[in-house]
């Protein structure tokens, strides 16, 4: 990208996004979290993060960030000085950002950024930190950045963090963004939301039996274009919510049945192509750089 070049200093390091395959709520913790269940799926798409290392100790971020976050909210920079204070550490970065997930789509854009920060700079700045601590970091920022950190699918519990690495059929994604910010906090506060479901178990996701998404009811009910996004995909299969976000995705087993089922769907969607990955691309950044 234009600004970050490789002779200037600059290192990229990807940000993949991720979809929810299901999503329930079982319990509500005494802290005001909530107890779920998930299976995080990577995806080989998302966005760019680009660091240049300094050795002053300021944090900087260069170019824009993610559309309407000023630098002191931006979860990059937040992530960047949270593992420069724990790990006492006297260096700087620059840090940019290539934005392709967008935001509130429960897509796990702003999570993987964070987690891309953290394991790039910990490479960077040569602190050694092993990847249980980092995905310990990680949580403080968010439930869903140990999955990014640890690069893996997963089958997740407790608020996410709680994660067994699961091996998972290749699959192709058709998603649709529709336009429409969810905001988590408040869908967790919703009355209408469902803190008590039935326990899922490994097995029964696998045998294709639990596809459901607790948020889906009342985004569907509140959004009157997510809910014609759910029409509309429902002509080329199963449509699912991902995350506590507002958009949308239908599996597919091979590239052709995907590609067949993109092209049917209306233009209007904004809709597009994605393959699954077996693991977190940034892991393969990662050992390139040792």
């Amino acid at each position: 990208m234009t600004g970050f070049a490789a002779d200037a200093g600059w290192s990229a390091w990807p940000a993949p996004a991720k979809l929810n395959l299901f999503l329930r709520i079982t319990g509500r913790r005494d802290d005001g979290y909530h107890d779920l269940q998930t299976v995080f799926r990577l995806l080989e798409w998302g966005d760019t993060v680009y660091l240049r290392a300094r050795n002053d100790g300021i944090i900087r971020r260069v170019g824009p960030g993610a559309d309407g976050v000023t630098e002191a909210d931006d979860l990059l920079i937040r992530a960047a000085k949270y593992l420069q204070s724990s790990a006492k550490c006297a260096q700087g970065a620059h840090i940019g950002i290539e934005k392709c997930i967008p935001m509130g789509g429960g897509f796990g854009g702003g999570s993987s950024d964070a987690a891309t920060v953290l394991v790039a700079l910990n490479q960077l700045w040569q602190l050694h930190l092993g990847v249980d601590r980092l995905a310990e970091l990680g949580l403080a920022l968010g439930a869903d950045v140990p999955v990014f950190v640890r690069g893996h699918n997963a089958w997740a519990e407790g608020v996410g963090e709680q994660l067994t690495v699961m091996s998972l059929p290749p699959a192709w994604y058709v998603l649709v963004n529709p336009g429409v910010h969810a905001a988590t906090a408040s869908l967790f506060q919703s009355p209408d939301l469902t803190r008590d479901a039935r326990p899922a178990t490994i097995a029964g996701f696998l045998s294709g039996n639990v596809l459901d998404n607790a948020f889906e009811p009342v985004l569907r009910r509140c959004e009157p274009a997510i809910e014609a996004m759910f029409a509309a995909l429902s002509s080329i299969g199963t449509p699912r919510l991902t995350g506590s976000g507002s958009a949308c995705f239908v599996e597919f087993a091979t590239r052709e049945a995907a590609e067949a089922a993109l092209a049917a769907l209306p233009s209007s969607l904004h809709a597009w192509l994605v393959r699954g990955a077996d693991r977190s691309p940034l892991l393969d950044a990662v050992g390139q750089f040792r």
